[in-house]
Protein backbone atom coordinates (compact mmCIF):
# COMPACT_ATOMS: atom_id res chain seq x y z
CA UNK A 1 0.00 0.00 0.00
CA UNK A 2 2.88 2.24 0.31
CA UNK A 3 4.86 3.40 -2.47
CA UNK A 4 8.09 6.07 -2.54
CA UNK A 5 7.28 9.60 -3.21
CA UNK A 6 9.68 10.90 -6.25
CA UNK A 7 11.13 14.02 -5.18
CA UNK A 8 10.81 14.06 -1.45
CA UNK A 9 12.49 10.59 -0.46
CA UNK A 10 9.67 9.60 2.03
CA UNK A 11 6.87 7.67 1.35
CA UNK A 12 2.96 8.07 0.80
CA UNK A 13 0.20 5.35 0.71
CA UNK A 14 -1.06 5.07 -2.58
CA UNK A 15 -4.73 5.23 -2.84
CA UNK A 16 -6.13 2.04 -4.64
CA UNK A 17 -7.41 2.97 -7.87
CA UNK A 18 -9.72 -0.02 -7.73
CA UNK A 19 -11.07 0.78 -4.47
CA UNK A 20 -10.50 -2.60 -3.32
CA UNK A 21 -10.90 -2.45 0.17
CA UNK A 22 -12.14 1.60 1.28
CA UNK A 23 -12.09 0.61 4.86
CA UNK A 24 -8.33 -0.68 5.26
CA UNK A 25 -7.18 2.02 3.50
CA UNK A 26 -9.06 4.90 5.60
CA UNK A 27 -7.96 2.67 8.67
CA UNK A 28 -4.44 2.98 7.32
CA UNK A 29 -4.62 6.89 6.28
CA UNK A 30 -5.55 7.56 9.77
CA UNK A 31 -3.07 5.39 11.80
CA UNK A 32 -0.20 7.25 9.32
CA UNK A 33 -1.61 10.56 11.93
CA UNK A 34 -3.56 13.87 10.81
CA UNK A 35 -1.64 14.80 7.31
CA UNK A 36 -0.52 11.84 5.41
CA UNK A 37 1.28 12.07 2.12
CA UNK A 38 -0.58 10.18 -1.15
CA UNK A 39 -0.14 9.09 -4.27
CA UNK A 40 -3.43 9.47 -6.21
CA UNK A 41 -4.23 7.28 -9.25
CA UNK A 42 -2.33 8.47 -11.83
CA UNK A 43 0.47 8.72 -9.84
CA UNK A 44 -0.04 12.65 -8.42
CA UNK A 45 1.31 13.27 -5.23
CA UNK A 46 -0.61 15.29 -2.55
CA UNK A 47 -1.29 15.44 1.40
CA UNK A 48 -4.65 14.09 2.91
CA UNK A 49 -6.33 15.40 6.32
CA UNK A 50 -7.60 12.14 7.98
CA UNK A 51 -8.59 13.45 11.36
CA UNK A 52 -11.78 14.86 12.78
CA UNK A 53 -10.06 17.90 14.45
CA UNK A 54 -7.64 18.82 11.94
CA UNK A 55 -9.97 18.93 9.00
CA UNK A 56 -12.48 20.88 10.61
CA UNK A 57 -9.60 23.54 11.38
CA UNK A 58 -8.03 23.39 7.50
CA UNK A 59 -11.78 23.39 5.86
CA UNK A 60 -12.41 26.75 7.55
CA UNK A 61 -8.54 28.07 7.04
CA UNK A 62 -8.58 30.98 4.43
CA UNK A 63 -5.12 30.09 3.78
CA UNK A 64 -6.38 26.80 2.04
CA UNK A 65 -8.31 27.68 -0.93
CA UNK A 66 -9.74 26.26 -4.11
CA UNK A 67 -7.90 27.91 -6.80
CA UNK A 68 -5.75 25.70 -8.65
CA UNK A 69 -3.21 28.34 -9.71
CA UNK A 70 -1.66 28.09 -6.29
CA UNK A 71 -1.14 24.43 -6.56
CA UNK A 72 2.96 23.95 -7.35
CA UNK A 73 2.57 20.75 -9.43
CA UNK A 74 -0.17 22.85 -11.90
CA UNK A 75 2.49 25.91 -11.91
CA UNK A 76 5.36 23.59 -12.98
CA UNK A 77 3.16 21.65 -15.47
CA UNK A 78 3.39 18.28 -14.26
CA UNK A 79 -0.20 17.75 -14.30
CA UNK A 80 -1.43 16.49 -17.64
CA UNK A 81 -4.39 17.62 -19.07
CA UNK A 82 -5.55 14.10 -19.96
CA UNK A 83 -5.15 12.95 -16.28
CA UNK A 84 -8.25 10.92 -15.54
CA UNK A 85 -9.08 12.86 -12.29
CA UNK A 86 -8.54 15.95 -14.25
CA UNK A 87 -12.22 17.07 -14.14
CA UNK A 88 -12.43 16.29 -10.11
CA UNK A 89 -9.62 18.75 -9.63
CA UNK A 90 -10.10 21.30 -12.15
CA UNK A 91 -13.89 21.60 -13.20
CA UNK A 92 -14.19 24.94 -14.29
CA UNK A 93 -15.28 28.31 -12.66
CA UNK A 94 -18.14 27.60 -10.31
CA UNK A 95 -18.80 27.72 -6.62
CA UNK A 96 -16.88 24.94 -5.71
CA UNK A 97 -13.49 26.07 -7.29
CA UNK A 98 -13.55 29.79 -6.03
CA UNK A 99 -13.13 31.39 -2.65
CA UNK A 100 -14.21 34.79 -0.59
CA UNK A 101 -16.45 37.05 -2.06
CA UNK A 102 -16.48 34.97 -5.52
CA UNK A 103 -17.47 32.27 -3.47
CA UNK A 104 -20.41 33.91 -1.87
CA UNK A 105 -21.49 35.60 -4.97
CA UNK A 106 -21.96 31.95 -6.82
CA UNK A 107 -23.03 29.91 -3.94
CA UNK A 108 -25.73 32.69 -2.55
CA UNK A 109 -28.61 31.57 -5.50
CA UNK A 110 -28.14 27.88 -5.05
CA UNK A 111 -28.34 28.37 -0.91
CA UNK A 112 -31.49 30.35 -1.43
CA UNK A 113 -32.85 27.49 -3.75
CA UNK A 114 -31.58 24.85 -1.47
CA UNK A 115 -33.11 26.16 2.33
CA UNK A 116 -34.05 23.85 4.67
CA UNK A 117 -37.39 25.44 4.21
CA UNK A 118 -37.43 25.33 0.23
CA UNK A 119 -36.32 21.73 0.67
CA UNK A 120 -39.05 20.30 2.52
CA UNK A 121 -41.70 21.78 -0.38
CA UNK A 122 -40.06 18.56 -2.52
CA UNK A 123 -40.79 15.79 0.23
CA UNK A 124 -44.38 15.32 -1.38
CA UNK A 125 -42.67 15.14 -5.00
CA UNK A 126 -40.02 12.80 -3.44
CA UNK A 127 -42.32 10.36 -2.01
CA UNK A 128 -44.72 9.92 -5.02
CA UNK A 129 -41.77 9.06 -6.35
CA UNK A 130 -40.63 6.22 -4.27
CA UNK A 131 -44.00 5.07 -3.82
CA UNK A 132 -44.21 4.72 -7.65
CA UNK A 133 -40.49 3.04 -7.77
CA UNK A 134 -41.34 0.67 -5.06
CA UNK A 135 -44.76 -0.23 -7.18
CA UNK A 136 -42.63 -1.60 -9.33
CA UNK A 137 -40.34 -3.37 -7.53
CA UNK A 138 -43.35 -5.15 -6.21
CA UNK A 139 -43.63 -6.36 -9.24
CA UNK A 140 -40.48 -8.75 -9.37
CA UNK A 141 -41.57 -12.14 -8.74
CA UNK A 142 -41.02 -13.54 -5.42
CA UNK A 143 -37.03 -14.73 -4.81
CA UNK A 144 -35.50 -13.01 -7.79
CA UNK A 145 -32.81 -11.22 -7.27
CA UNK A 146 -33.23 -6.99 -8.04
CA UNK A 147 -30.37 -4.54 -8.46
CA UNK A 148 -31.69 -2.15 -5.91
CA UNK A 149 -29.08 0.66 -6.76
CA UNK A 150 -30.34 0.02 -10.88
CA UNK A 151 -33.94 0.36 -10.26
CA UNK A 152 -34.26 2.85 -6.49
CA UNK A 153 -31.10 4.32 -5.56
CA UNK A 154 -30.04 5.58 -9.00
CA UNK A 155 -33.18 6.64 -10.43
CA UNK A 156 -34.43 8.43 -7.29
CA UNK A 157 -32.03 10.72 -6.67
CA UNK A 158 -31.07 11.35 -10.35
CA UNK A 159 -35.29 11.85 -11.49
CA UNK A 160 -35.20 14.36 -8.01
CA UNK A 161 -31.93 16.58 -8.80
CA UNK A 162 -33.52 16.78 -12.91
CA UNK A 163 -36.63 18.09 -11.63
CA UNK A 164 -35.12 20.34 -9.79
CA UNK A 165 -32.52 21.88 -11.88
CA UNK A 166 -34.51 21.54 -15.35
CA UNK A 167 -32.46 18.78 -16.93
CA UNK A 168 -34.84 16.68 -19.02
CA UNK A 169 -35.08 12.44 -18.37
CA UNK A 170 -34.33 11.81 -21.98
CA UNK A 171 -30.51 13.19 -21.36
CA UNK A 172 -30.43 10.86 -18.26
CA UNK A 173 -28.77 7.84 -20.30
CA UNK A 174 -25.92 10.18 -21.79
CA UNK A 175 -25.35 11.91 -18.58
CA UNK A 176 -24.66 8.41 -17.27
CA UNK A 177 -22.52 7.21 -19.92
CA UNK A 178 -20.64 10.12 -19.19
CA UNK A 179 -20.38 10.66 -15.78
CA UNK A 180 -19.14 6.45 -15.48
CA UNK A 181 -16.23 8.11 -17.09
CA UNK A 182 -15.97 11.51 -15.22
CA UNK A 183 -15.28 10.22 -11.51
CA UNK A 184 -13.85 6.69 -12.58
CA UNK A 185 -10.26 6.07 -11.87
CA UNK A 186 -10.09 3.66 -15.06
CA UNK A 187 -10.83 6.52 -17.80
CA UNK A 188 -8.20 6.42 -20.41
CA UNK A 189 -6.12 8.91 -20.82
CA UNK A 190 -6.74 9.24 -24.65
CA UNK A 191 -10.54 9.52 -23.77
CA UNK A 192 -10.62 12.48 -21.01
CA UNK A 193 -10.05 15.61 -23.20
CA UNK A 194 -13.42 14.28 -25.20
CA UNK A 195 -15.45 13.29 -22.28
CA UNK A 196 -14.34 16.56 -20.77
CA UNK A 197 -15.61 18.32 -24.18
CA UNK A 198 -18.56 16.23 -24.04
CA UNK A 199 -20.11 16.85 -20.87
CA UNK A 200 -19.65 20.60 -21.37
CA UNK A 201 -21.24 20.54 -24.51
CA UNK A 202 -24.48 18.12 -23.00
CA UNK A 203 -24.81 21.09 -20.01
CA UNK A 204 -24.29 24.40 -22.51
CA UNK A 205 -26.79 22.59 -24.36
CA UNK A 206 -29.15 22.06 -21.37
CA UNK A 207 -28.36 25.98 -20.23
CA UNK A 208 -29.06 27.56 -23.72
CA UNK A 209 -32.71 25.03 -24.04
CA UNK A 210 -33.48 27.08 -20.79
CA UNK A 211 -32.30 30.47 -21.77
CA UNK A 212 -34.98 29.90 -24.68
CA UNK A 213 -37.59 28.57 -22.57
CA UNK A 214 -37.38 29.10 -18.73
CA UNK A 215 -39.18 27.01 -16.55
CA UNK A 216 -39.56 26.75 -13.10
CA UNK A 217 -36.38 25.40 -11.77
CA UNK A 218 -32.56 26.34 -10.67
CA UNK A 219 -31.26 26.56 -13.91
CA UNK A 220 -33.43 29.18 -14.87
CA UNK A 221 -33.41 30.74 -11.85
CA UNK A 222 -29.32 31.31 -12.58
CA UNK A 223 -30.10 32.56 -16.05
CA UNK A 224 -32.22 35.06 -14.64
CA UNK A 225 -30.42 36.44 -11.99
CA UNK A 226 -27.09 36.93 -14.44
CA UNK A 227 -29.69 38.90 -16.68
CA UNK A 228 -30.79 40.98 -13.45
CA UNK A 229 -27.37 42.29 -13.02
CA UNK A 230 -26.34 39.38 -11.01
CA UNK A 231 -22.82 39.01 -13.46
CA UNK A 232 -23.24 35.26 -13.40
CA UNK A 233 -21.46 34.23 -16.81
CA UNK A 234 -22.73 31.39 -18.90
CA UNK A 235 -19.68 29.55 -18.02
CA UNK A 236 -20.07 29.91 -14.25
CA UNK A 237 -24.16 28.63 -14.97
CA UNK A 238 -23.54 25.41 -17.09
CA UNK A 239 -20.74 24.46 -14.83
CA UNK A 240 -22.80 24.98 -11.54
CA UNK A 241 -25.79 23.32 -13.42
CA UNK A 242 -22.73 20.12 -13.68
CA UNK A 243 -21.92 20.59 -10.42
CA UNK A 244 -25.72 20.34 -9.13
CA UNK A 245 -26.14 17.37 -10.47
CA UNK A 246 -23.27 15.49 -10.50
CA UNK A 247 -22.86 15.80 -6.80
CA UNK A 248 -27.10 15.88 -6.13
CA UNK A 249 -27.21 12.21 -7.41
CA UNK A 250 -24.10 10.51 -6.59
CA UNK A 251 -23.98 11.59 -2.53
CA UNK A 252 -27.45 10.46 -2.35
CA UNK A 253 -27.19 7.14 -4.57
CA UNK A 254 -24.43 5.98 -2.01
CA UNK A 255 -26.01 7.16 0.94
CA UNK A 256 -29.05 5.28 0.35
CA UNK A 257 -27.00 1.97 -1.06
CA UNK A 258 -24.91 2.14 2.04
CA UNK A 259 -27.92 2.36 4.51
CA UNK A 260 -29.27 -0.74 3.15
CA UNK A 261 -25.69 -2.35 3.26
CA UNK A 262 -24.68 -1.84 6.78
CA UNK A 263 -28.49 -2.61 8.03
CA UNK A 264 -28.22 -5.77 6.22
CA UNK A 265 -24.94 -6.73 7.74
CA UNK A 266 -26.48 -5.70 10.82
CA UNK A 267 -29.13 -7.38 12.05
CA UNK A 268 -29.47 -6.36 15.75
CA UNK A 269 -29.30 -2.53 14.15
CA UNK A 270 -31.75 -3.10 11.58
CA UNK A 271 -34.28 -4.38 14.48
CA UNK A 272 -33.76 -1.61 16.35
CA UNK A 273 -35.05 0.89 13.91
CA UNK A 274 -37.94 -1.53 12.45
CA UNK A 275 -39.43 -1.85 15.97
CA UNK A 276 -39.17 1.80 16.45
CA UNK A 277 -36.54 1.85 19.00
CA UNK A 278 -34.14 4.04 17.02
CA UNK A 279 -34.94 6.73 14.16
CA UNK A 280 -34.53 6.13 10.54
CA UNK A 281 -33.03 9.92 11.44
CA UNK A 282 -30.43 7.98 13.24
CA UNK A 283 -29.85 5.58 10.52
CA UNK A 284 -29.01 8.05 7.89
CA UNK A 285 -26.73 10.09 10.60
CA UNK A 286 -24.59 6.90 11.48
CA UNK A 287 -24.55 5.70 7.67
CA UNK A 288 -23.30 9.03 7.09
CA UNK A 289 -20.43 8.47 9.05
CA UNK A 290 -19.55 4.93 9.13
CA UNK A 291 -20.15 4.66 5.61
CA UNK A 292 -19.58 7.94 4.10
CA UNK A 293 -20.72 8.60 0.81
CA UNK A 294 -18.18 10.86 -0.12
CA UNK A 295 -14.83 8.47 0.48
CA UNK A 296 -12.16 11.63 -0.04
CA UNK A 297 -12.54 15.10 -1.81
CA UNK A 298 -10.41 16.70 -4.77
CA UNK A 299 -8.41 18.95 -4.09
CA UNK A 300 -7.71 22.22 -1.71
CA UNK A 301 -4.59 23.69 -2.15
CA UNK A 302 -2.14 25.78 0.32
CA UNK A 303 -1.85 29.50 -0.43
CA UNK A 304 0.64 29.21 2.51
CA UNK A 305 2.40 26.95 4.69
CA UNK A 306 -0.11 25.94 7.37
CA UNK A 307 0.46 23.76 10.66
CA UNK A 308 -1.45 20.69 11.14
CA UNK A 309 -0.78 19.10 14.23
CA UNK A 310 3.04 18.40 14.69
CA UNK A 311 3.32 18.77 10.82
CA UNK A 312 3.39 21.40 8.24
CA UNK A 313 1.50 21.56 4.96
CA UNK A 314 3.90 23.49 2.64
CA UNK A 315 2.95 26.95 0.66
CA UNK A 316 1.78 25.05 -2.50
CA UNK A 317 0.97 21.92 -2.34
CA UNK A 318 -2.41 20.18 -2.53
CA UNK A 319 -4.73 18.99 0.35
CA UNK A 320 -7.21 15.75 -0.46
CA UNK A 321 -10.14 15.80 2.44
CA UNK A 322 -10.51 11.69 3.55
CA UNK A 323 -13.70 11.37 4.76
CA UNK A 324 -13.66 8.25 5.10
CA UNK A 325 -10.64 8.28 7.42
CA UNK A 326 -12.37 11.18 9.50
CA UNK A 327 -16.11 9.38 9.92
CA UNK A 328 -14.14 6.65 12.12
CA UNK A 329 -11.82 8.82 14.28
CA UNK A 330 -11.65 7.50 17.65
CA UNK A 331 -10.84 11.02 19.27
CA UNK A 332 -13.84 12.30 17.95
CA UNK A 333 -16.12 9.16 18.11
CA UNK A 334 -14.61 6.68 20.68
CA UNK A 335 -13.58 3.31 20.36
CA UNK A 336 -15.70 2.31 19.32
CA UNK A 337 -15.51 4.91 16.06
CA UNK A 338 -15.18 1.36 14.02
CA UNK A 339 -18.71 0.16 14.74
CA UNK A 340 -21.83 0.79 13.19
CA UNK A 341 -24.29 1.70 15.95
CA UNK A 342 -27.15 3.68 15.16
CA UNK A 343 -28.00 4.94 19.05
CA UNK A 344 -24.56 6.84 19.03
CA UNK A 345 -25.00 10.12 20.67
CA UNK A 346 -23.69 12.56 20.23
CA UNK A 347 -22.86 11.77 16.51
CA UNK A 348 -21.26 14.82 15.26
CA UNK A 349 -19.48 14.04 11.58
CA UNK A 350 -18.43 16.65 9.19
CA UNK A 351 -19.66 14.02 6.05
CA UNK A 352 -21.32 16.53 4.39
CA UNK A 353 -18.70 19.08 4.58
CA UNK A 354 -17.40 22.08 7.14
CA UNK A 355 -16.82 25.40 6.81
CA UNK A 356 -17.84 28.09 3.54
CA UNK A 357 -17.86 25.27 0.62
CA UNK A 358 -20.06 22.68 3.36
CA UNK A 359 -22.26 20.62 0.90
CA UNK A 360 -25.37 22.92 -0.35
CA UNK A 361 -27.50 19.48 -1.04
CA UNK A 362 -27.16 18.24 2.45
CA UNK A 363 -31.22 18.62 3.27
CA UNK A 364 -31.91 17.42 -0.01
CA UNK A 365 -29.45 14.73 0.03
CA UNK A 366 -30.80 13.94 3.79
CA UNK A 367 -34.77 14.32 2.90
CA UNK A 368 -34.38 11.49 0.16
CA UNK A 369 -32.72 9.27 2.12
CA UNK A 370 -35.42 10.12 4.93
CA UNK A 371 -38.51 9.25 2.49
CA UNK A 372 -36.37 5.86 0.36
CA UNK A 373 -35.69 3.80 3.53
CA UNK A 374 -38.72 3.83 5.66
CA UNK A 375 -40.59 3.29 2.85
CA UNK A 376 -38.43 0.91 1.32
CA UNK A 377 -38.44 -0.94 4.60
CA UNK A 378 -42.29 -0.82 5.22
CA UNK A 379 -43.12 -2.53 1.77
CA UNK A 380 -40.03 -5.06 1.88
CA UNK A 381 -39.25 -6.05 5.40
CA UNK A 382 -37.43 -9.49 4.68
CA UNK A 383 -35.09 -7.48 2.28
CA UNK A 384 -31.97 -9.01 1.87
CA UNK A 385 -29.08 -9.26 0.42
CA UNK A 386 -28.79 -11.65 -2.46
CA UNK A 387 -24.68 -12.15 -2.41
CA UNK A 388 -22.30 -12.03 0.79
CA UNK A 389 -20.95 -8.55 1.80
CA UNK A 390 -17.41 -9.27 0.66
CA UNK A 391 -18.82 -10.04 -3.06
CA UNK A 392 -20.12 -6.71 -3.43
CA UNK A 393 -17.84 -4.80 -5.64
CA UNK A 394 -16.46 -1.02 -5.08
CA UNK A 395 -16.40 0.88 -8.19
CA UNK A 396 -13.10 2.47 -9.09
CA UNK A 397 -13.91 5.71 -8.02
CA UNK A 398 -11.61 7.33 -5.49
CA UNK A 399 -13.68 10.05 -4.35
CA UNK A 400 -17.20 7.91 -3.98
CA UNK A 401 -17.75 4.91 -1.92
CA UNK A 402 -20.18 3.44 -4.19
CA UNK A 403 -20.78 -0.15 -5.60
CA UNK A 404 -21.53 -1.05 -9.49
CA UNK A 405 -24.54 -2.69 -7.86
CA UNK A 406 -26.93 -4.35 -4.83
CA UNK A 407 -28.09 -7.36 -5.59
CA UNK A 408 -31.13 -8.42 -3.21
CA UNK A 409 -34.26 -10.07 -2.99
CA UNK A 410 -37.21 -8.89 -2.11
CA UNK A 411 -40.71 -10.39 -0.03
CA UNK A 412 -43.16 -7.62 -0.03
CA UNK A 413 -45.86 -7.07 2.99
CA UNK A 414 -49.05 -8.89 2.55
Amino acid sequence: MTCPIDHTGSTAIALDPFVADLDAESAALRAAGPLVRVVLPGGVACYAVTHHAEARKLLTDPRIVKDINVWGAWQRGEIPLDWPLIGLVNPGRSMLTVDGDEHRRLRTLVAQALTVRRVETLRAGIEALTTDMLDRLAEVPAGETVDLKARFAYPLPMNVISALMGVDAADHPRMKELFEKFFSTQTLPEEVPQMMADLGALFGRIVESKRENPGDDLTSALIAASEDGDRLTTEEITNTLQLMVAAGHETTISLIVNAVVALETHPEQRALVLKGEASWEDVIEETLRWSTPTSHVLIRFAAEDVEVGDAILAKGEGLVVSFGAIGRDEAQHGESAGSFDITRTPNRHISFGHGPHVCPGAALSRLEAAVALPALYARFPELTLAVAREELRNKPIVTQNDLFDLPVTLTARA
